[in-house]
């Protein structure tokens, strides 16, 4: 006689604070401490977090950026064989900006049911205190670092019509609203929503450049989200001529390479693909055509 086939187990996205604890769901802390494993972020803060609400979890494993990849098959592999496993970040929702989706995609792809246990989530509760519109948005999570994919970045945003959120790091925060002024307009509404939930929240409105001048002369302190209304009708309708653009500036004198770099952010456009249709352009002009 054939053993019966192993159940699947169940696999939780469970949201955790994203500062006050007090946001903690019933039903996360039962779940956090029924299922046979734990897969957290950070360790350290996910024992914090068991201690302050007595959860005794059976087992608690890291699942992080760096070995997200191995530690998700790892983690199918027991799903598949009938453990449930929790999923949780170092504060807020799994796979929103922090390691998830990949473990989501993994158990989807296995057949697994997964569980979405809603709660906290920094974005959203941005975007809904910033008295921005929140009838369409767009998570943008953290831009990169480095100034040219920022800037190219922020360029294709340009005509986005949904409100964006991204998350920064404090010490950033004054140059990426500098970025985005250049790219959106000095004028676009925004506001800095900083230290969420926690004793010393506080949420900043204004322009991009006023919100820059500030920041810029007196940096944040603590984890900020930034919230950026979309773009007008006539701002969205407003697309920029690449070609008569690149004309422009060389009919006013600059070289294809510092042509290329001026509409990098206007147009969110790769530097590369401009400078090579800046070559084409300054070609035919030197054939006359």
């Amino acid at each position: 006689m054939r053993p019966a086939a192993t159940e699947p187990g169940v696999l939780y996205v469970v949201a955790t604070p994203i500062g006050n604890l007090e946001d903690m769901s019933y039903r996360a802390v039962r779940v956090l401490g029924e299922v046979d494993v734990v897969a957290a972020e950070d360790t350290r803060s996910a024992r914090t977090l068991f201690d302050r609400f007595d959860i005794r979890p059976k087992e608690v494993v890291s699942y992080f950026d760096a070995n997200e990849a191995e530690r998700a098959s790892e983690l199918v592999a027991r799903l598949r064989a009938g453990a449930s496993v929790a999923v949780i970040s170092e504060a807020g929702t799994p796979g929103v900006s922090d390691p998830g989706w990949r473990l989501v995609a993994a158990a989807r792809e296995a057949g697994v049911r997964v569980e979405v246990v809603p709660g906290p989530v920094a974005a959203i509760a941005a975007l809904v205190g910033s008295g921005l519109p929140t009838d369409r948005f767009m998570v943008v999570g953290f831009p990169p670092r480095e100034p040219g994919p920022r800037r190219m970045l922020f360029g294709q945003l340009r005509s986005q019509r949904a409100t964006l959120v991204l998350y920064e790091a404090p010490g950033r925060v004054a140059q990426t609203l500098a970025d985005l002024a250049d790219a959106l307009g000095g004028a676009r509404r925004a506001a800095v929503c900083r230290e969420l939930t926690k004793l010393h929240e506080e949420t900043v409105r204004g322009t991009l450049a006023e919100l820059h001048d500030r920041y810029a002369a007196a940096p944040p302190r603590g984890e900020c989200t930034l919230v950026v209304a979309g773009a007008r009708d006539d701002e969205a309708a407003d697309q920029v001529d690449i070609a008569a653009e690149l004309r422009a500036l060389l009919d006013a004198g600059l070289g294809p390479k510092d042509a290329a770099a001026r509409l990098v952010v206007a147009t969110g456009k790769p530097r590369r693909a401009l400078y090579q249709l800046a070559l084409s352009l300054q070609r035919e002009r030197e054939r006359g055509e």
